[in-house]
């Protein structure tokens, strides 16, 4: 294996997953908010927030699908060393990976009326993240918040499908927002 592959996870395990689980759920729980995380140092073209999401969510029992700008094999085995999860095709997916032109959300799973929280959880790796932008509203949020989101229709239509859809993380960089399908966006 290349030096490369067996590098770049967290460096204090323990403490260090913590705080990045820490930091993602924060993330979900406040829509919008712009996190800071650090401790991961994944192959290009992953940014170091993108490679906390995957340390910190990732493992054996959760399959992830790479989109074909993620998808090399440094960052295949990059994620196998470091969590053993699975790659599959986008409809078996609990994670996908990728930017946002090489993701195609119809593909991912949604969930069922019986089960719900069987959809995906899709990190978008973006080239920029700020609150300038669509605004957004829901659990989580005070009253309204923006963010830069790649298309506002998507977002739409995604909430729109409550309880079923996809939750989003977006990364970029060591920053990090999330997404939930109970928000909505416009």
């Amino acid at each position: 294996m290349q030096a490369q592959v067996l590098e770049g996870g967290f460096a204090d395990l323990p403490i260090d997953a913590s705080y990045a689980f820490r930091a993602v759920m924060t993330a979900m729980a406040r829509p919008g908010d712009i996190v800071d995380v650090s401790g991961a140092k994944p192959p290009s073209p992953m940014s170091v927030a993108a490679g906390v999401v995957v340390l910190t969510l990732c493992d054996p029992e959760t399959p992830i699908h790479l989109a074909l700008s993620h998808d090399m094999p440094q960052v295949r085995d990059w994620i196998t060393f470091h969590t053993g999860a699975p790659f599959v095709a986008a409809q078996d997916a609990m994670f996908a990976l990728g930017a946002w032109d090489a993701l195609s959300l119809a593909d991912f799973p949604l969930g069922t009326a019986e089960y719900p929280d069987r959809s995906a959880t899709v990190i978008v790796e973006r080239q920029s993240l700020s609150h300038d932008g669509v605004v957004m509203r829901g659990p989580g949020i005070k009253e309204k918040t923006t963010l830069s989101l790649p298309d506002t229709r998507a977002f739409e239509t995604n909430a729109a499908q409550f309880p079923l859809g996809l939750d989003f993380i977006f990364t970029c960089d060591d920053r990090l927002a999330a997404l939930p399908r109970t928000t909505r966006v416009g």
